[in-house]
């Protein structure tokens, strides 16, 4: 019985020596834990060089590759118009007529009057002819002759007058059909049938060609340095995509095929001009947009994720790791972004620099950070009672 009692109070203080053992595991293993979670888990990538097609943007205006005014080159009234306003024409096609009465009257007149000089200069040439030959036989004076030759040369001289005056009347005669000089849209008529009109009466109309159509866009000089640098020559027919200022791209990409010869002294900026197709007529004179720009070539560059950075009121920047593995702030610039969402680096940081790509809400500057592999995936320790544990130390 005394040997029962004493087997019992051992198993009874082995349980409570076990109880405060597993006590103290739990409380070490609820601090651990605890200090975890008041260390921000972070993933950690190292800054990477790659060759990437550089873009720059700007702000742009579409404008007519063409843009002529429609003028009267005579006077008289407009008598017909041939075309609706917003109407598609043709080089050459007919847009109005200024009343042809008086100049058909003097073209029909300047004819006349060319017919008659050529009648009269065709009567001396045969007449010169015959009097040529009979002074050959001495049958005249030599000065009834010259008076001959001499009234030839007169009606000659009448016929090229004549067909001066005659070409001149046709030509106004022409301009009583006023035509499109190019192809393209026809604006806003400015001056309507029965109105007088003469050279100086302003623009009837006004055409725009529609296809293709220019961008141009101002380019700060110290980005159009950096595409120079990039393809090696300033000479490079360059790809562009133009965005409306509702932000929709055109689905139709450009050519820059242009640069001025000169940087604009107060804005600091280089004019590029690119063309683009306009087969379905979206583009349209006036319109304004942006214009982004890709280098020809590729440019070996350092790049960072765009959600390993975060911007306050001082910049963008991102945080870098010392050889401590604590977190410090580096602001760095940008100069534009990859097509895979990563900005182009142009100074902060530089290959190599290892810096934090997740988990930045809650980092702070030189305090700890606990590094974590994205690609681990964590499994959550089953839950158990501390009499479970006890039972499984003591295998009962």
């Amino acid at each position: 019985m005394k040997k029962q009692i004493i087997i019992i109070l051992l198993v009874f203080i082995t349980l409570i020596f076990a109880r405060m053992i597993v006590s103290n595991i739990d409380k070490l293993k609820s601090a651990s834990a605890r200090k975890n979670l008041s260390t921000p888990a972070v993933t950690v990538s190292e800054v990477e060089m790659s060759d990437v097609v550089r873009q720059f943007e700007a702000p742009a205006r579409v404008m007519a590759k063409y843009r002529v005014e429609v003028l009267a080159r005579i006077n008289g009234y407009l008598t017909k118009s041939y075309f609706k306003e917003g109407d598609f024409v043709k080089a050459g096609q007919v847009l109005f007529e200024i009343e042809p009465q008086e100049y058909q009257y003097a073209a029909n007149k300047a004819k006349a009057n060319l017919d008659n000089a050529k009648s009269q200069a065709d009567y001396y040439r045969k007449q010169l002819a015959r009097y040529e030959e009979l002074v050959n036989q001495d049958y005249i004076a030599k000065s009834e002759y010259d008076n001959v030759l001499a009234q030839y040369n007169a009606y000659n001289a009448q016929v090229d007058s004549a067909m001066s005056a005659y070409q001149d009347a046709n030509r106004n005669l022409g301009y009583t059909k006023v035509k499109a000089p190019v192809d393209g849209k026809v604006g806003l008529i400015s001056v309507t049938v029965g109105n007088f009109v003469n050279t100086i009466s302003g623009a009837l109309t006004t055409i725009n060609s529609a296809n293709p159509m220019y961008v141009t866009f101002p380019l700060e000089s110290k980005d159009f340095v950096e595409l120079v640098r990039i393809d090696k020559d300033a000479n490079v027919d360059r790809d562009v995509e133009f965005i409306f200022s509702s932000g929709l791209k055109y689905d139709i990409k450009g050519i820059q095929d242009f640069h001025d010869n000169k940087i604009d002294e107060t804005t600091g900026t280089i004019t590029l001009r690119a063309t683009f197709p306009n087969p379905k007529n979206q583009l349209i004179q006036g319109d304004f947009g942006r214009i982004i720009i890709y280098s020809k070539l590729k440019d070996n560059v350092p790049i960072v994720p765009q959600t390993a950075t975060m911007e306050n009121q001082e910049g963008r920047y991102v945080y870098i790791l010392d050889e401590n593995n604590l977190p410090r702030i580096s602001y760095i610039k940008t100069n534009g972004q990859t097509s895979d969402l990563k900005w182009i680096i142009a100074s902060g940081v530089k290959q190599g620099d290892r810096i934090i790509t997740s988990g930045l809400q809650k980092v702070i500057p030189g305090k700890p950070v606990r590094i974590v592999d994205p690609l681990v995936q964590t499994k959550q320790p089953e839950k158990i009672s501390t009499w479970q544990k006890i039972r499984k130390i003591f295998n009962f």
